[in-house]
């Protein structure tokens, strides 16, 4: 899909970090924004109009999209931005928690990438934009549950992608590594700890934030997130950044047991 001066975008999560930033390079771009927060919010930019939207909730996607359209008449681009973090052991959450993750992660890009397929089909085009992590592709030791919920958008992406093309429509993935965002001071904490994983626990934090603070930034993340909205034969994944690449340079080429030891002395984990 080339950049286009009428092109209509919506960005969920745009209140704050990756999100922000993306509705501000796409006004750049050339793209009408609407962007999403869970609370009313000011407009994140000159030329976004910012709308509530808690993707958990089936209504609340419906109104949203609806006023778009009754604004805009098409959506040409979704960026599938919103999301949370939970950083502990596998163990030390419960289903319930667990499924809160997923309602927002995984689910929350169901209902709104339901709402908006109908309106592309009839377009003929639309992209859609879903914002994985590296972790869509990696183990996540201590963020397991955070892990798996990216690892089913990826699966999802891919599989959906092939399901729409007849209609002029493309899934594509964007798969940032640590990002200077407050995702981890925003992160859940597990709803029952164990003493067993505090040690563990603890240097997974201290080792995301050191990770963040020397991350990409967030508007090297839009940039990419740009790209992958505009390219006319778009690829099915995007690595913003020289740290993302690497890792999926090395988890495609690295025999499994000599990646296992290098990210285990990564991650800071025992040998």
């Amino acid at each position: 899909m080339a950049k286009r001066e009428s092109g209509v975008a919506l960005v969920t999560g745009a209140s704050s970090g990756i999100g922000r930033a993306t509705v501000q390079a796409l006004v750049q771009a050339g793209y009408r924004v609407f962007g999403t927060s869970r609370k009313k919010v000011a407009d994140a930019h000159q030329g976004v109009h910012m709308l509530v939207c808690d993707v958990t909730d089936d209504a609340s996607v419906d109104s949203m999209l609806q006023e778009v359209m009754s604004v805009a008449g098409r959506i040409d681009l979704v960026v599938n931005n919103a999301g949370a973090a939970l950083i502990g052991g596998a163990e030390e959450s419960s289903v319930a928690q667990a499924q809160a993750l997923f309602d927002v992660n995984v689910f929350g890009i169901f209902r709104v990438t339901n709402g908006v397929l109908p309106i592309m089909r009839k377009q003929g085009s639309g992209r859609i934009v879903n914002v994985s992590s590296v972790v869509g592709f990696l183990p996540g030791p201590f963020n397991a549950i955070y892990t798996s919920t990216k690892h089913a958008v990826e699966g999802y992406s891919e599989s959906l992608d092939h399901e729409v093309r007849a209609f002029g429509i493309r899934v594509v993935l964007v798969e940032p590594a640590f990002t200077r965002t407050a995702l981890e001071d925003s992160a859940v904490e597990p709803d029952r700890k164990l003493a067993v994983y505090e040690q563990g626990r603890a240097g997974m934090n201290t080792t995301w934030r050191n990770a963040i603070a020397s991350g990409d930034t967030p508007e090297q993340v839009a940039s990419t997130i740009v790209k992958a909205a505009s390219d006319c034969t778009p690829n099915l994944r995007y690595t913003p950044g020289k740290k993302a690449g690497q890792l999926r340079t090395m988890r495609r080429f690295v025999p499994e047991k000599m990646f296992e030891k290098s990210f285990r002395k990564e991650m800071g984990l025992p040998g």
